[in-house]
């Protein structure tokens, strides 16, 4: 068992419990509370720092890091087809695995302790998971080119069944990329699981016009009348939504999850997070791939969703931290359908604790307001997963030495780069 003590401890109702423990048994939240005999094989002085649930980052594409910084400045469907997707058809299952890993390392040190991933390659990425004791929820990305309804079924039983740290959602890449038969295929799907679905929506302006076009309705509403979003799920970004849409969302219990860096890296638009909030949406937030972010950090990302709806709604009250930070703790878990929603006994033991001991922690006039406003991953001194101490001061412990995996993805980037010379336009 794990002891952590002299710490301050972030409840449930998002309120800080003064001179406390916490006990780690297995991969179980034993105890919380004030100072009692145990016995314990660690034990960990907290210092006054601050113990949190886990970040969930709630949309991401993780194999994308060998894109960093490639794909830069352009729009998104010039940076999809341009850029991404002939890069991507270079990529092997070896890749993608050894580029998880590499998203992992980034995420622990950003205190996110689960991730909601969209990828071609889910056993790649479930390897990766299981092998370095992250936490992950795959997402199925069916569309015209990659994968088929009935892959996505076979997924979907096999990544249920994997391993304790590893699920898997129903999903699809976009309206866009899917053809309507092929949507048709996955809402059966759902109806036959009565499982949630989960995809892009409403990302662009351009996006929702062409829907409409083409099918006399928007993504939303189309996603809604062929049964897709009957058993609920997460849309990701939900930038250009109607009053219809919104309804819709509250109406079928659908997460909507930001993605605010990358939206404004691709000048697709500030999703209305204060409205579907007022209306009763449930938000959630994400980093998006590496590609579009370009870092997987979830202290950016609260940042930038309050900062952005202040500006959006000419409101500097809009948005709170305290709201934010139950979007990006609570939420992301319950659209991955995972047990770590927060610090409770008997909960999965997905921990970060904040290092309150740097300049930019103090003074504490408002610890959740300095997290989210002032906090950086600099800040994260611990990120414990499923029980396991993954990431301590700067040190990884996910079965990969650090620099030799930094060399392997540099390798990997520059064996599809040189292979893609001249094909790209």
């Amino acid at each position: 068992m794990i002891r952590f003590y002299n710490c301050r401890i972030l409840t449930e109702n998002y309120e800080i419990a003064e001179n406390s423990e916490l006990w780690v048994k297995d991969n179980k939240i034993e105890y919380i509370g004030k100072h009692k005999e145990g016995v314990f094989e660690r034990e960990i002085d907290c210092k006054g720092n601050i113990l949190m649930p886990g970040f969930k980052n709630a949309h991401t594409h993780s194999p994308m890091t060998f894109l960093r910084s490639y794909a830069d400045d352009l729009p998104l469907d010039r940076w999809l087809n341009e850029m991404v997707f002939p890069m991507e058809a270079r990529l092997t299952e070896e890749d993608a695995y050894y580029l998880t890993k590499l998203a992992v390392a980034e995420y622990i040190c950003s205190g996110i302790t689960s991730a909601f991933d969209m990828y071609l390659f889910p056993h790649a990425t479930a390897e990766a998971v299981r092998d370095t004791g992250f936490r992950m929820t795959l997402c199925g990305a069916v569309n015209n080119f990659t994968s088929s309804p009935k892959e996505l079924e076979e997924s979907y039983i096999k990544y249920n069944n994997y391993c304790e740290n590893v699920s898997f959602q129903l999903g699809f890449h976009a309206e866009y990329t899917t053809d309507r038969s092929i949507l048709e295929d996955i809402g059966a799907i759902a109806k036959r699981y009565r499982a949630p679905v989960s995809a892009h929506c409403s990302e662009t302006k351009k996006e929702v016009e062409e829907c409409i076009q083409r099918h006399g309705k928007s993504p939303v509403e189309l996603f809604n009348d062929l049964g897709l979003i009957d058993y609920g799920g997460s849309l990701f970004h939900c930038v250009h939504l109607s009053d219809k849409d919104i309804e819709i969302l509250k109406e079928k219990d659908i997460t909507a999850v930001t993605n605010p860096a990358s939206n404004c890296k691709l000048a697709s638009g500030i999703a209305p997070l204060s409205v579907l909030d007022e209306r009763g949406v449930r938000l959630a937030i994400g980093t998006d791939g590496p590609a579009s972010n370009n870092a997987l950090s979830m202290f950016r990302e609260m940042y930038l969703a309050t900062a952005l709806q202040k500006i959006r709604q000419n409101d500097a009250s809009a948005l709170v931290p305290e709201r934010v930070i139950e979007m990006a703790c609570k939420n992301g878990a319950y659209a991955m359908g995972t047990d770590n929603d927060c610090l409770k006994e008997g909960r999965l033991a997905d921990i970060t604790v904040i290092d309150m001991h740097r300049p930019n922690m103090q003074p504490e006039n408002n610890i959740l307001k300095n997290i989210v406003y002032s906090g950086g991953n600099e800040n994260i001194a611990l990120t414990m997963v499923n029980g396991s101490i993954l990431y301590e001061k700067g040190e990884f412990y996910i079965g990969e030495d650090i620099e030799r995996l930094y060399e392997k993805c540099r390798s990997i980037t520059e064996r599809i780069k040189k292979a893609s010379v001249g094909t790209l336009f």
